[in-house]
């Protein structure tokens, strides 16, 4: 599989829109955990690591940012700026969050709990994974 930008569905409102998800059906895994960012401070990127298990997918339910996906080949940058679309993001891929917009609302939802052991925080580390 490869990072790629998933459409969820969305019904149009007068009222307001709403938008949903649901785990193996509009994404390829079950949620284990989800978390949020926020509060960024202006020039500051979030992750800049790999997983070697953790599949994840990134939504923006208010402003937008980028999301730098690396497979340790080739790069692409998504830009996440709707709330009915988000990025999946497989494991054994860098990803580095940057250019927050301000009071922007990101959420997480991850393939598997908490394990610092998933994790490659050093990007030679992260190409010797890969071969």
């Amino acid at each position: 599989m490869k990072a790629e930008i998933i459409d969820l569905p969305k019904y149009e409102d007068p009222r307001g829109n709403l938008s949903f998800l649901e785990e193996n059906n509009h994404i390829p895994f079950k949620i284990e955990r989800s978390f949020w960012i926020y509060d960024v401070p202006g020039g500051m990127t979030r992750g800049g690591h790999a997983f070697k298990e953790q599949q994840e997918f990134i939504i923006a339910l208010s402003g937008s940012l980028e999301v730098r996906v690396d497979d340790g080949k080739h790069s692409d940058i998504f830009t996440l700026n709707r709330s009915y679309y988000g990025l999946y993001v497989p494991k054994g891929y860098w990803r580095q969050m940057q250019n927050f917009s301000t009071n922007s609302l990101v959420m997480v939802l991850s393939s598997t709990v908490f394990s610092e052991e998933d994790y490659i925080r050093d990007y030679d580390d992260f190409l010797k994974f890969k071969n």
